[in-house]
């Protein structure tokens, strides 16, 4: 009795002066996965959305959605186009000739771990099918879901895998790994949105350039937020090219290398016989532009972990 008072006391005490760690909690559902922090909803992995898994929504450190929620739902102020854009994904417009951006089937298999704890972590082995339903690689992706103070993160890391003959990742700027940001974030909105790299090239100019990180921010019922996207350096072809957009489009591309550095450049992979390329980012949600939200230090310390 008088532990589970003292621990009851600790707890008190960790929460009055500020350095209790958020809970984060997983909950299985017919639709995927429901991540909450402290009771209250972070983000959800939809096994299927528009043919592909996705993350949506996506709550920020404001409590309010990050990314554009058309065509899942509607949201003031958001156009109405490219509906393959789903929030939060990873897929591509050239494998083996077929583009899974636009059409193709990735089809979720089977989850392989959930887990709640001080970070939340899902794990699932997916398979990429061509249209006579035949596979053409696969995936196991690993999503680590955490929160620290006016910060939280999505760490994604995935290992694509050749089981069904040679696949080639073909050169398009179309793909891979990114977001689409909220419609009144976006520059083109005229609200004061915002693209900035970690060269410094902001907006039209951070377009189709290599970078370790690119930062998009703006407001959000009133208030400033930030999506930062990072490129761990243990990532295939890093650092990553950015296909970025004003219009609210904000991915990671390492193969669209003729599109973003011209004719005679030819960014394509072809994983042979048994092979394997893994990518990683993380997925950084702040309050302010990218100097308010600490994006370069925070980049600093993803970039020194381990993976």
């Amino acid at each position: 009795m008088l532990h589970r008072i003292a621990a009851a006391m600790l707890m008190f005490l960790l929460v009055a002066v500020g350095t209790a760690e958020a809970e984060i909690t997983t909950e299985r559902s017919d639709r995927g996965v429901t991540v909450k922090i402290d009771g209250e909803l972070f983000a959800e992995y939809l096994i299927d959305s528009g043919g592909k898994p996705i993350v949506w929504p996506i709550i920020g450190p404001t409590g309010k959605p990050m990314t554009r929620a058309y065509p899942m739902a509607e949201a003031p102020g958001e156009r109405k186009d490219h509906p393959h854009h789903r929030s939060l994904w990873f897929t591509h417009g050239d494998v083996n000739g077929l583009s899974h951006w636009h059409k193709e089937i990735t089809r979720h298999r089977e989850f392989v771990k959930v887990e709640s704890g001080c970070c939340a972590t899902i794990v699932t082995r997916n398979d990429w099918l061509a249209p006579d339903g035949k596979k053409v690689c696969e995936d196991e992706r690993t999503l680590t879901f955490g929160a620290d103070g006016d910060v939280r993160w999505i760490d994604f890391d995935i290992t694509l895998k050749e089981t069904a003959g040679p696949v080639t990742f073909g050169d398009t700027k179309e793909g891979c790994f990114g977001v689409r940001v909220a419609g009144t974030m976006k520059v083109d909105a005229k609200q004061g949105g915002r693209i900035v790299n970690s060269h410094g090239q902001t907006d039209k100019d951070a377009w189709g350039k290599a970078a370790p990180w690119v930062d998009y921010h703006g407001p959000v019922d009133g208030e400033t937020v930030g999506i930062a996207i990072f490129n761990h350096p243990s990532s295939f072809r890093f650092p990553t090219y950015w296909h970025v957009r004003t219009y609210g489009l904000f991915t990671a591309n390492p193969f669209g290398l003729s599109d973003f550095n011209g004719k005679g450049h030819d960014g394509s992979y072809t994983l042979p016989a048994g092979g394997t390329m893994t990518l990683r980012y993380r997925v950084f949600l702040h309050r302010g532009d990218e100097r308010a939200g600490k994006v370069s230090e925070a980049y600093s310390a993803y970039a020194k972990q381990a993976k």
